[in-house]
């Protein structure tokens, strides 16, 4: 893609932008209508079909407007682009994103729950916040690596927020007897519609030390790129649920799905059992593309 064309399409995106986060704010300000959710949803498809990404999805995803705590592996600032253009959703960050230039916006635009890291008490604040999202229905996502990854592995999930499904079961009467604890993988397979090589990782993958303008630059200048969602076998995260057997459970959905992904098979020795999976989960292999505008 030109610098001309690269512009032209973030010109287009910006347009776009200003037009939707008048009635956006409104919703938002005004009862949390459906605009607050479907807006941020349809900016996302509109930048991802400008820069020709192109998301596919296969397994079990919940039900539109069902509560669950997605748990999510991350590679790039894109899986936030694409997890928000297939369903109105909200993320767990960092407390530095909210002071980023434009991301910050984008991300209290999308009720994004920011947690502190350097603050003792700041997980159970957060818990406590992610719970009542989820006691009111929302579909929150956590990159449960805590950080970004090359695509190629999983570090270990952390099980710390995944507190706030038990206090969502707790923390109220009437509310959920159970929450949908629901793994999901981000797969980037192909570039210009061959498989993705190592080398051409650092365009779409951002990770560990490196640099974001070189990084932006490949993204912009080079071909589509195809991601593929997989959502896992949910898990039902009850009163009596182990928080950290949960929690490993989803890792290794994750990691089979990745693993999948770059190899075309599972991972040797991969043992699975003791999960018990909510009665929709038997998985779909078909894959649906992302929803026209």
């Amino acid at each position: 893609m030109t610098r001309i064309g690269t512009l032209l399409r973030l010109a287009l995106c910006a347009l776009a932008f200003g037009l939707m986060v008048g009635p956006h704010l409104l919703s938002l300000r005004y009862g949390r209508g459906r605009l607050a959710g479907d807006l941020p949803t349809r900016f996302h498809r509109v930048f991802l079909r400008l820069f020709d990404v192109r998301v596919t999805q296969s397994g079990t995803p919940p039900d539109p407007g069902e509560a669950a705590l997605v748990l999510a592996n991350h590679i790039s600032w894109l899986d936030i682009l694409v997890l928000g253009s297939l369903r109105p959703l909200s993320f767990v960050a960092k407390s530095e994103i909210a002071g980023w230039p434009v991301v910050g916006t984008l991300a209290r635009l999308q009720r994004t729950v920011f947690i502190d890291r350097a603050r003792r008490a700041a997980t159970a604040d957060v818990n406590a916040t992610v719970a009542s999202r989820l006691a009111s229905g929302d579909l929150i996502v956590l990159f449960a690596e805590g950080t970004t990854g090359d695509g190629t592995r999983l570090l270990p999930f952390r099980s710390s927020l995944v507190g706030a499904a038990r206090a969502a079961i707790d923390g109220t009467a009437g509310g959920p007897d159970r929450i949908r604890l629901q793994p999901l993988a981000i797969t980037y397979p192909r570039r210009n519609g061959l498989p993705m090589v190592r080398s051409e990782r650092p365009g779409v993958a951002w990770y560990g030390d490196m640099e974001l303008a070189p990084h932006l630059s490949d993204f912009f200048a080079n071909g589509p790129i195809d991601v593929h969602v997989v959502w896992g076998a949910p898990i039902a995260f009850e009163a009596g649920t182990d928080r950290k057997r949960a929690t490993a459970l989803a890792e290794a959905s994750v990691r089979e799905a990745l693993q999948r992904a770059v190899t075309g098979r599972p991972p040797k020795g991969a043992v699975w059992g003791g999960a018990r999976l909510l009665p929709d989960a038997a998985p779909e292999d078909t894959a649906s593309g992302v929803p026209a505008l």
